[in-house]
């Protein structure tokens, strides 16, 4: 089905909280956005209470290098006090992790046990994957309310005892509704509420590091460097976190962890650094439907927080960050052994999502049956998830077939990915 090449606009919400906030800042009742290290800093210790200890002091230039990018991002009155909550919130988080950790030293000491790491291009399935893995309880799994807040509030021991109640979900819930009314596309792109399984981006974000900015600001210096830098100190502490939510789950650690986020495609040696046990399910797509639907997913983003952000910056962007994650984990797999790795393409899941089950549990030397139910109730609900088919095409972010294609030949050819029909054109399209 055809539709208008023009990329989908921002909405009347952020054009009118612009607007609104702009003249109350001419009026002095709204303060700037303050985007100094100094002053986020100060603002992180007074949010958590007067915390010192910030961990790994590693965090520091990649938050100098996202605040040297943040001009050339340019952006609006939303973006900005946007970016100033997330960045005082990731360090507000980074103190209190630190807290959890001294005060209880026996979450530092749980173990993360052969953890089951999907590893795929943007788009290309790895949430269903994630999602169909997650609904078996011989597995743990991030939910989006703890991606969004992987640490527990101060006093969580009343929350463990049954005397409170955990704000995290209804912070959750809160940014999400917000999400939706800057940008209703949201739900169809990437369906999601507060107890969602959800991947671990948001923990890796806690260092200041990889793809959830470069998804939401064009920073493309920023982006280059995070392609060169040694992101083993950012896994680590991804890691303490995940430790920190599993004790908040009160999960057991004899649970595997199930993983996913794009971001592995560039950092597998430091991935497998941290967890040298982890098994690997690599996900495949066509790279029309994957370059379209990634940057559709960014523009949907950037639009929001900057007045001019082009879609033709965006659709190059993305073309060039899926030519570099592919070639980078190609490079990658040559040093995993091979029985570490499965590979899964898109298509067989489409065509018979069981049947790729089964195989990815023989893989993991599980028994699928017990995990059926629940995979088979994920699955009716996922249809439902979608308020609205998302619509995109490469044409909206000045790209072809024909370039994308020839782009992200070595990648087809070394895993033999299917093309789909019609990859690149404003479809009906699953992410």
């Amino acid at each position: 089905m055809q539709g208008s090449l023009d990329a989908p606009r921002r909405t009347p919400f952020i054009s009118g909280l612009n607007t609104v906030v702009a003249a109350l800042g001419r009026a002095g009742l709204v303060r700037t956005a303050a985007l100094e290290k100094s002053a986020l800093m100060a603002s992180a210790r007074a949010a958590s209470g007067g915390l010192e200890d910030f961990g790994d002091g590693w965090f520091n230039e990649p938050l100098d290098r996202l605040l040297a990018a943040l001009p050339d991002a340019r952006l609006n009155t939303a973006g900005l006090i946007a970016a100033e909550k997330t960045l005082v919130h990731l360090l507000r988080d980074r103190l209190l992790a630190r807290d959890w950790l001294r005060r209880h030293p026996e979450i530092a000491a749980r173990p993360i046990r052969r953890p089951v790491v999907i590893v795929g291009p943007m788009r290309s399935g790895t949430t269903r994957l994630h999602r169909l893995l997650a609904g078996d309880r011989r597995f743990a799994h991030l939910r989006s309310f703890e991606t969004i807040s992987p640490v527990p509030r101060p006093g969580f021991e009343a929350v463990l005892e049954g005397r409170a109640r955990d704000f995290r979900p209804v912070l959750a819930s809160r940014i999400l509704k917000v999400a939706r009314l800057a940008n209703p596309r949201t739900l169809s792109i990437h369906p999601t509420g507060p107890f969602e399984p959800e991947e671990e981006l948001g923990l890796l974000a806690a260092s200041f590091y990889g793809m959830k900015f470069e998804a939401q600001w064009q920073i493309p210096s920023y982006a280059r460097w995070c392609e060169e830098a040694d992101a083993r100190p950012a896994y680590r502490h991804m890691a303490d976190l995940l430790r920190i939510v599993g004790w908040s789950q009160q999960e057991s650690s004899l649970r595997p962890w199930i993983l996913k986020t794009p971001q592995h495609m560039l950092d597998l040696p430091a991935l497998l650094d941290v967890f040298p046990d982890a098994r690997l399910i690599f996900t495949h797509r066509d790279p029309c439907a994957v370059v379209g639907s990634a940057a559709s997913l960014a523009w949907n983003q950037t639009v929001i927080y900057s007045d001019h952000a082009r879609p033709e910056v965006v659709g190059r962007e993305w073309l060039r960050k899926t030519d570099v994650m592919t070639r980078r984990m190609m490079a990658a797999r040559r040093a995993i052994p091979a029985d570490r790795i499965i590979d899964v393409h898109y298509d067989a899941v489409e065509r018979d999502w069981r049947a790729t089950m089964e195989r990815v549990y023989r893989f993991l030397d599980l028994d699928l049956e017990p995990a059926l139910p629940a995979m088979e109730t994920y699955i009716a609900r996922s249809a439902g998830m979608k308020r609205r088919p998302h619509r995109y095409s490469l044409a909206q972010y000045g790209l072809s077939e024909g370039a994308v294609r020839e782009r992200l030949a070595p990648y087809v050819r070394a895993f033999d990915v299917p093309l789909e029909e019609g990859a690149g054109t404003l479809l009906r399209r699953k992410a």
